[in-house]
């Protein structure tokens, strides 16, 4: 389990490796390496990073739902979809963004050389978490990052969870083999932006329970507590 000693477990590379290879036939590497630039793209217009990141995310799924095989040029296509969708949100709210947004004074966000990075590696794991959001359920979803990520036992998870070992192990399964299909649910940009958070804090931190309230409330508001004791 990872500890206030340890600034980042030793599995979390591995974590999110797996889940960005599981996704590759599902578009993921293309949209990955081309994500950093939609942002930019998304924010010069926009001029606010949080409605960047929705169109992004939007994008993201406009993606998902194309057919690949029939794109010749994958980064274009993504550039093209991404300016439309921006273009689309100016003119159907204009008078949202004239009393949210001062045109002379837009967000300040840090795009200097030395931070591509971290910002490559943010866009990783918001990539990744995304991946969790959409394609498992709030119960498989804690099973599988306190086991994948963090390591713990699943007699610890179970607890945590409510529900025995072996239904914990059912779903640790059942989540390895979900985020390798197609199926996706969407998620809204807040939901995102609170799990990244409340991993990354745990991470980096080893603010461990935070994560595991977060986790297990996510089970019990969303009705998945049925599932738990029901894993197969």
């Amino acid at each position: 389990m990872a500890t206030s000693e340890t600034p980042f477990p030793q599995t979390a590379s591995a974590f999110f490796f797996n889940i960005q290879t599981s996704e590759r036939d599902d578009g993921f590497s293309v949209f990955a390496a081309a994500r950093t630039r939609l942002f930019g793209i998304a924010y010069r217009m926009l001029r606010r990073a949080a409605e960047a990141e929705d169109i992004v995310q939007e994008v993201w799924l406009r993606w998902q739902a194309t057919d690949r095989s029939r794109v010749d040029n994958p980064s274009a296509f993504l550039a093209k979809t991404t300016t439309r969708l921006c273009l689309n949100f100016v003119q159907s709210a204009p008078s949202r963004r004239e009393t949210c947004i001062d045109p002379g004074r837009p967000e300040l966000v840090e795009t200097s050389n030395h931070l591509a990075s971290n910002a490559e590696r943010s866009e990783e794991l918001a990539l990744a978490v995304i991946v969790l959001l959409e394609k498992l359920t709030p119960a498989e979803r804690a099973a599988y990052i306190l086991r994948e990520a963090f390591d713990y036992s699943y007699r610890q998870i179970g607890h945590i969870l409510h529900t025995g070992e072996v239904n914990t192990r059912q779903l640790v399964s059942r989540a390895r083999r979900h985020i390798s299909t197609s199926r996706r649910t969407r998620v809204g940009s807040t939901e995102q932006r609170r799990l990244l958070e409340t991993f990354i804090d745990a991470a980096q931190k080893g603010h461990m329970a935070p994560l595991e309230t977060f986790l297990a409330e996510a089970v019990v508001s969303s009705s998945d507590q049925d599932i738990v004791e029901c894993a197969a």
